[in-house]
């Protein structure tokens, strides 16, 4: 088939929420390392990972090798058999994660990690009701929907109470119109009137991103989980954190990104870059919330021969690659590139991230701050004729998303932030 045909097959056979990026959207044949393909023999830099998805670099050799003479094995069990590969993940899991947590549960992506992590959380305290924030995306199942706080999303009105949504650390949008720092961090202290005014004071866990990723990679100030798990604490709830996005070294310095905040959770989710692009989702806890789960359960695919062969090589190449230390050294690069196009065009109303977790938020002033996802729009066209496929979120659809494969080497990222500022050049 050539492009056009598969576009039209897609236009008529998937389910129209199956939304494509671009007007004539890229289909991609192939890829190795940072470098993807199309039909039509163009080549790209991919600047978003697959959704932070691939961290280590497409068709990653090791991984490749581990995964084949995986299916040659063994393909196929269930959770209703032990294998050395799952336990060998759960043990590098532990040993990685911060805090106590130490025991896993395997499954097939960051959706079912989030569900079970919650299920985990009613479970142990006996609360019913989970705090949620703003700005906030957990996943595509009923649950993770409502859990989710952006309406494009939420396409049915709400199905699961007990649901609540603080305000978002999103310094840049306050949503209490104040500044940072002499807002004494507002959104934080504001859970406690939450819970006191929205719940039945005992809630069961508060769930968060470390950066918000869907939500246009929104960055908190650095007190703001240490207030705002600790005030849900005080009332008995547990805190998860979500870390599909920001696990692994994605946010530069640290394994796991809320380990930059200073605070330990009792239940921990990841999925996407744990195995460079198999399906793999994992929720991690403490042993004393985990052994609160006493009935029966399984998961058909979860902790998967092959997927766990995934998860360990990449893991392997990550502690070998020591990618907190790499995606911080080019974090740096990435940033300042941004900052100084940030001087150059007047559109450019934040630029926020960490490590190689970095995000433009476009407006049409800077004075108003209005969003300008049209604008959005016209630099996604701009940098894929430029050969660079970036990604874009926020509640508004303004906010571009760059977020490479970790193993980028530097002249690669650095060529890659000529053609962003080629592309803003045009707009």
């Amino acid at each position: 088939m050539d492009s056009k045909t598969v576009r039209d097959k897609h236009s008529e056979l998937l389910f129209p929420c199956v939304a494509n990026y671009y007007e004539e959207p890229v289909v991609i044949t192939r890829a190795e390392g940072t470098r993807v393909h199309d039909l039509d023999g163009r080549e790209f830099i991919d600047f978003f990972g697959g959704i932070l998805t691939v961290s280590l670099g497409h068709c990653q050799p090791e991984v490749v090798k581990a995964v084949s003479e995986q299916m040659g094995r063994l393909g196929h069990t269930s959770t209703l058999y032990p294998t050395e590969n799952m336990v060998s993940v759960a043990e590098r899991l532990a040993r990685l994660s911060p805090g106590a947590l130490k025991k896993s549960f395997f499954t097939n992506s960051g959706t079912e990690a989030d569900e079970t992590a919650v299920m985990l959380a009613k479970l142990h305290t006996g609360g019913q009701e989970i705090i949620a924030l703003r700005h906030g995306y957990s996943g595509r199942s009923l649950l993770a929907v409502n859990l989710t706080a952006h309406s494009n999303y939420r396409l049915i009105p709400s199905q699961i109470p007990g649901i609540k949504h603080a305000p978002a650390p999103y310094c840049y949008r306050c949503p209490f119109g104040l500044e940072y720092p002499s807002c004494d961090v507002r959104c934080a202290h504001d859970l406690d009137e939450l819970i006191r005014t929205t719940t039945c004071g005992r809630p069961a866990a508060f769930l968060a991103e470390p950066i918000q990723g869907v939500g246009g990679f929104v960055t908190p100030p650095k007190e703001y989980f240490q207030i705002a798990v600790g005030i849900v604490r005080k009332y008995g709830g547990l805190f998860i954190c979500d870390e599909v996005q920001t696990g692994f070294g994605r946010t530069g310095g640290k394994w796991f990104g809320i380990e930059h905040w200073g605070v330990e959770p009792e239940i921990m989710t990841c999925a996407k870059g744990i195995a460079n692009g198999m399906p793999v989702g994992a929720t991690i806890a403490t042993e004393e919330v985990a052994n609160s789960w006493t009935g029966s359960t399984i998961s058909t695919f979860g902790g998967n021969p092959v997927s766990m062969a995934a998860t360990e090589a990449t893991l392997t190449v990550m502690e070998e690659s020591d990618m907190p230390a790499r995606a911080d050294k080019l974090g740096l690069i990435l940033r300042d590139s941004l900052l100084a196009m940030q001087e150059k065009y007047p559109f450019i109303g934040d630029v926020r991230g960490m490590g190689l977790m970095q995000a433009v938020e476009v407006v049409a002033d800077r004075k108003s701050k209005e969003p300008a996802p049209a604008k959005v729009n016209a630099l996604m066209e701009e940098t894929k004729k430029e050969g660079l496929l970036i990604g874009k979120g926020g509640l508004y659809g303004n906010t571009l998303r760059l977020a490479p494969p970790m193993l980028i080497e530097q002249d690669e990222l650095v060529e890659a932030c000529a053609r962003l500022d080629r592309a803003f050049s045009r707009i």
